[in-house]
């Protein structure tokens, strides 16, 4: 019999961990936006050197919550504080299962009195919408991700959303909007005139420049883009592909794709009923080096995962006591992983050489081949310390990168390993073929990234402090 939910399946694969790691979803994939308009090293630059166009219109939902009871739903639900939370401003959004586990994160944004709008992947997006239907007066409506395979029908969405960012950002911004821009206070919105059109503006920023993410109807999308792209033609603007965009995380230091911890509470199996047996949570694939029979082993808290800071305990909300039972210094932090350059070629040139040993696959410039990934961090002694969860490839950098979450002791400067690939050959998923792993040497570094200075490295912390 086929399920019917995400718990039915979850019933009868027996064994979450091996049903995740051997899923059939396949690649991840960043719909609509072509991969590159002139090749992903010069648009990652561009967000270095010069401006950059990101189209986040089509890989993101939109979940529009409003009513009396709004506010409300997101302060049950979230860490965050919302004692401020005044109209046109926004907030990185964080909830967590009972026992204080990650579910996701993204964008909530204050639109008007009792109206928002979440705009992220679908494990929070699907969370909001079951819980807001448990006794909250309120009104919410999904506008789903376009499909990753659309061939060739139609697409569209209610909004567009775009970004620009970069050094040369605010030059282009205002050469658009034809007059001054405010800068107001980081992730406070307003509004700025594009050809003709009155569009919503959130302060944001990267590369240590202001910048803006911008919004309006979806019917406005071609001329909208249009005038950016004209605006910025003189002043290094560089429309972003789907390839270069995927990996500004590894520079920015935002970890996208944490596993949502819902598999497991005995509380949430009314959740697990209610989502469906093709949800992401049912067939999202787990990827990596690290392997574990328990799927709580997957599951990363706030600490972990660089929001401890968001953790507020002036409310009520699902995981409070949870978190309130977790003392923050001894938690895993955040943290880049600069990988070693020798190690890395040895990846790039396997399949260039047919009798060498086969490793996983190292794609350019994002070579995560899950849609959680996990590879285990080890020190010199082979102990695991961390776990790696997105790795890639900056040009701006010169160097593969990591975001990773690592035991506390671990100092900045340290070498560690990362194991590259999975064991026993590799899984059952499509994106897998037969292979090697290759522990890759990687120095501990900030989040968001800097190069560490020479004098900071430390080989063989581990065995040094004894």
């Amino acid at each position: 019999m086929s399920a019917k939910n995400l718990q039915e399946v979850l019933d009868q694969a027996g064994n979450t961990v091996d049903l995740l790691r051997n899923s059939q979803l396949g690649a991840y994939i960043y719909p609509v936006v072509p991969a590159e308009f002139t090749n992903w090293r010069a648009e990652q630059q561009a967000w270095r050197d010069g401006a950059v166009l990101f189209d986040q219109s089509h890989h993101m939902v939109n979940l529009f919550i409003s009513g009396p009871d709004a506010l409300r739903l997101i302060s049950d639900t979230g860490i965050n504080s919302v004692a401020k939370f005044p109209v046109d401003t926004a907030k990185q959004f964080v909830p967590v299962s009972p026992d204080g586990g990650v579910i996701g994160d993204g964008i909530l944004f204050h639109l008007a009195q009792d109206e928002f709008v979440f705009v992220g992947r679908a494990p929070v997006a699907n969370y909001l919408t079951f819980v807001g239907s448990k006794g909250y007066n309120v009104e919410i409506r999904l506008d789903q991700r376009s499909p990753s395979r659309p061939y060739g029908k139609s697409v569209t969405r209610e909004v567009w959303r775009f970004q620009i960012q970069g050094p040369n950002a605010w030059q282009v911004i205002e050469k658009v909007n034809g007059g001054t821009v405010e800068q107001v206070k980081f992730f406070r919105m307003g509004y700025m005139n594009i050809a003709g059109e009155r569009v919503r503006t959130l302060r944001h920023g990267m590369a240590g420049a202001p910048g803006l993410e911008i919004w309006g109807p979806y019917e406005s999308y071609e001329k909208v883009r249009d005038a950016i792209l004209e605006a910025g033609r003189d002043l290094g603007l560089e429309p972003c592909g789907s390839r270069a965009y995927s990996s500004n995380t590894l520079e920015s230091g935002w970890i996208p794709s944490p596993l949502p911890a819902i598999y497991s509470s005995e509380e949430l199996r009314p959740y697990r009923e209610w989502l469906k047996a093709d949800s992401y949570e049912a067939t999202n694939a787990l990827a990596g080096s690290f392997v574990s029979d328990k799927i709580e082993d997957y599951y990363l808290n706030p600490w972990e995962l660089g929001y401890g800071s968001f953790v507020k305990f002036d409310h009520d909300f699902v995981g409070r006591d949870a978190l309130s039972k977790i003392d923050p210094e001894t938690q895993r932090r955040k943290v880049t992983l600069a990988w070693n350059p020798e190690d890395v070629g040895k990846l790039l040139a396997s399949p260039a050489d047919p009798k060498g040993p086969g490793y996983q696959f190292f794609d350019l410039p994002n070579a995560n081949y899950g849609s959680s990934n996990f590879d285990s961090v080890l020190d010199a002694d082979g102990s695991v310390v961390g776990l790696s969860l997105f790795t890639g490839y900056s040009a701006n950098e010169r160097s593969a990168l990591s975001l990773a979450t690592i035991d506390p002791n671990v100092p900045l400067g340290a070498e560690v390993k990362v194991l590259w690939g999975e064991p026993d050959g590799g899984t059952r998923k499509t994106t897998v073929q037969p292979h090697e792993q290759l522990a890759v040497r990687a120095i501990v570094s900030p989040a968001p990234y800097s190069v560490m200075a020479r004098e900071t490295y430390q080989p063989g912390w581990r065995s040094q402090a004894g």
